[in-house]
């Protein structure tokens, strides 16, 4: 049975964590073994097709990502509920709307995510 974290604690830590840069804090809500796929992801690693795999790829995505965008910070919007997850509405640095669907293993981190941005 999975234990999720509850939706609106783990945005308000997720979204804190973001803005301020803390590579481990945020690193530390995915699993081991997480898939997360991001169109953003496709640009910053070319050969990944989008799709990021492991939490050794994730970290260096998201490493070179927060070395591209010193200013990246994050508006949470809205936190929707599903089973065994959550997604989360939110403007980052640019003003655009993103959702970020996150889905909880048995451990209670993120083992699936996918991130979706609205046109700028």
């Amino acid at each position: 049975m999975t234990t999720s974290p509850d939706p609106h604690e783990f945005a308000a830590e997720w979204i804190d964590a973001w803005n301020t840069h803390d590579l481990d804090r945020i690193i530390g809500h995915y699993a081991l073994d997480v898939v997360f796929t991001s169109p953003v992801a496709a640009t910053i690693v070319p050969d990944s097709g989008g799709e990021i795999r492991g939490i050794d790829a994730l970290r260096a995505y998201w490493a070179e990502g927060l070395r591209r965008l010193p200013d990246l910070h994050f508006e949470l919007d809205q936190v929707l509920t599903t089973a065994g997850g959550c997604t989360l509405l939110y403007r980052n640095e640019r003003g655009q709307q993103v959702a970020e669907t996150m889905l909880f293993g048995s451990d209670g981190r993120v083992c699936r995510g996918v991130g979706a941005y609205g046109s700028r």
